[in-house]
């Protein structure tokens, strides 16, 4: 609708004094699309839900902003879980912020949405409030286990317990998404890519491998990309030390999916987990072009906390082709709980130290952590598009 004519119909409805009704109307539209928008989003339609919901977003913030200040709960909440479950996939976070205003409200009267609500503010870490998202995580499972609201998926569960890896507790996420499996008697695949992924972080490759068993098979079996998309970056990054070639080929099959379904979050990990197996390769132009992907994802949507792995797995190979400065550099702000377990970073940082000497490289470190999140990756960005020019020179005949 064109603004002018949207303006004009708003001024009418007023004069006639319907305004309100119709505002209400409208809230309560957009809240009862919820049942058939994740249906959508649960087959292999899914790129439509996320189409839709970029198509709406303008519709969706109005009709949540009209429910959450006329207190009416039942719309409001409606529209923030389902906007938020949806954001999550499309690196889109504003509804989180919706899920977060109204749970005092719903806590209060203790609301059937309440967990969903508060598995939804979790995602909060996104923007580097992991304190708080550890927070709304620990009351979602009391929520649940309460049994006395609506449940949160459990596959959307085990995926935000991953904040505890973003504070460095890894070992966490593999604990809760056990407890998820040991809680039904036949566990969805999501739970198990869920627990692959933590022990892969945690350090823990055989961990990793026996949980991704089975599940390329079950990427090919479901109709969701989300799931086929998580499947196969669990089993990719399980195999990527220990079976590299095949690890490519999932990731590279798990990418392409993202891509087609619209799916900006998985596209990012997958990218990035494609980044190491070509920096592992030495394949500069490839590991170039993922991690580029990468940072420019994490960059538009806000995603900072998580901008902390390609930066380290940039600074990894800019130490391999002799950008030490600027390796250094970026190692800084790349150097977070999220990232310790990365044995690359460890080794990475320990030659550059040698290389540029113990106090040179804990300035150019500093230099790099005392920058904003966005400067950083502008910087990053830059440094690529710079590196690749000195190497492309450096291969051309003379």
């Amino acid at each position: 609708m064109l603004e002018t004519i949207r303006q004009f119909a708003e001024e009418q409805l007023v004069q006639d004094g319907n305004a309100d009704k119709a505002r209400t109307a409208h809230a309560r539209y957009f809240a009862q699309q919820e049942s058939h928008v994740m249906a959508l989003w649960d087959s292999e339609r899914q790129r439509e839900a996320y189409e839709w919901f970029a198509l709406e977003s303008a519709n969706l913030r109005a009709a949540f902003r009209w429910a959450a200040d006329h207190d009416d709960l039942d719309t409001s909440s409606a529209i923030a879980v389902y906007a938020a479950f949806l954001g999550a996939w499309v690196e889109q976070y504003e509804p989180v912020a919706w899920a977060e205003e109204l749970i005092e409200s719903a806590a209060a009267r203790q609301h059937r949405r309440l967990a969903q609500l508060y598995a939804m503010a979790a995602q909060c870490y996104i923007t580097s409030h992991s304190e708080q998202a550890i927070r709304y995580a620990e009351l979602s499972r009391s929520a649940i286990t309460s049994h006395r609201f609506d449940p949160v998926e459990r596959e959307f569960e085990a995926w935000m317990w991953g904040v505890y890896a973003v504070i460095g507790q890894p070992e966490r996420w593999v604990e809760l998404c056990r407890s998820l499996i040991d809680q039904g008697s036949a566990p969805h695949s999501g739970t198990r890519a869920c627990l692959s992924i933590a022990f892969t972080v945690a350090g823990d490759r055989d961990g990793a491998r026996t949980a991704a068993q089975g599940l390329r098979v079950a990427a090919d079996q479901t109709n969701n990309p989300r799931l086929a998309c998580i499947c196969l970056l669990a089993f990719g990054i399980a195999y990527l030390e220990s079976d590299p070639e095949v690890a490519r080929d999932v990731l590279v099959q798990g990418l392409k999916i993202a891509q087609d379904s619209g799916n900006a979050t998985f596209e990012s990990h997958l990218a990035l987990a494609l980044a190491r197996h070509a920096a592992g390769r030495h394949d500069t132009d490839d590991a170039f072009t993922y991690i580029a992907l990468s940072i420019a994802n994490y960059y538009d949507c806000g995603s900072f906390s998580l901008m902390a792995n390609p930066l380290a797995t940039l600074a990894f190979v800019l130490d391999q082709v002799g950008g030490h400065e600027t390796a250094a550099k970026i190692s800084g702000p790349a150097d977070t709980p999220l990232t310790r377990a990365l044995p690359k970073l460890h080794t990475t940082i320990d030659h550059l130290s040698e290389v540029l000497g113990e106090d040179r490289y804990a300035s150019l470190a500093q230099a790099g952590r005392a920058m904003t999140n966005a400067a950083m990756a502008q910087y990053a960005l830059e440094q690529i598009s710079a590196t690749r020019a000195r190497l492309s020179a450096t291969r051309e005949p003379r």
